[in-house]
């Protein structure tokens, strides 16, 4: 069903061996995830500028919600007309999200499937504190809970940070707070390189969203 991704894995696969060397492939999982953060750094920021024009338009919205709640149709109109005459689209914020899902693909096969390009895939048979890198959730203890500890931590923070935004003015805000959790779940069902991957890039998050809103 995924056949397409198997040559950006493989090549993805050939680069962390490349960074590794005789080391274990964690180091190489956190560089290669920077890289490609990194790439992504542009799209932060169309983000965080995505997330101003949300914020200045908030009240407009607001009020034609209040004036058109009933007539779909209508409301639909009047937000694309807001858009247009103000310049600033109001999902800006979701198109980088987007660009991201197929690295978030890429990584997540790589540290799931068993062979790459034909060949056992090490890095899942690797070990880190004496985990292997492939053992899912509970069973990568104890380094399961090193990572489900670190992804709170940052969760925390990314919560804390959004609490300081406009959050809580859009409709389900009050729960999108609350998402970043999620990924504390998440290392029940992943490989614990996956979750090195995710704690990773999470944490790159945070403190990029950090940086860029202090500077705005």
């Amino acid at each position: 069903m995924f056949g397409f991704l198997d040559v950006p894995v493989e090549g993805a696969y050939h680069l962390i061996h490349a960074f590794t060397g005789p080391l274990s492939p964690a180091p190489a999982i956190v560089l290669f995830t920077l890289a490609v953060r990194l790439l992504l750094h542009p799209l932060a920021r169309s983000a965080v500028r995505g997330e101003r024009a949300r914020a200045v338009l908030m009240p407009e919205i607001q009020a034609l919600r209040a004036k058109h709640g009933q007539d779909r149709e209508r409301l639909a109109a009047e937000m694309t007309k807001l858009q247009r005459e103000s310049g600033a689209s109001l999902f800006a914020g979701c198109l980088p999200m987007l660009l991201q899902l197929p690295f978030f693909m890429v990584m997540y096969r790589l540290f799931t499937t068993p062979t790459v390009g034909g060949e056992p895939n090490s890095l899942l048979g690797a070990t880190l504190f004496g985990t292997p890198l492939g053992a899912h959730g509970l069973a990568g203890s104890p380094l399961v809970f090193v990572i489900a500890a670190g992804l709170a931590l940052v969760a925390w923070f990314s919560v804390r940070l959004q609490s300081r935004g406009a959050t809580a003015d859009v409709p389900g805000g009050r729960l999108l707070r609350f998402l970043p959790y999620g990924t504390v779940l998440a290392t029940l069902v992943i490989p614990q390189a996956a979750g090195i991957y995710l704690l990773t890039t999470t944490a790159w998050t945070a403190a990029e969203r950090a940086l860029l809103r202090r500077g705005s």
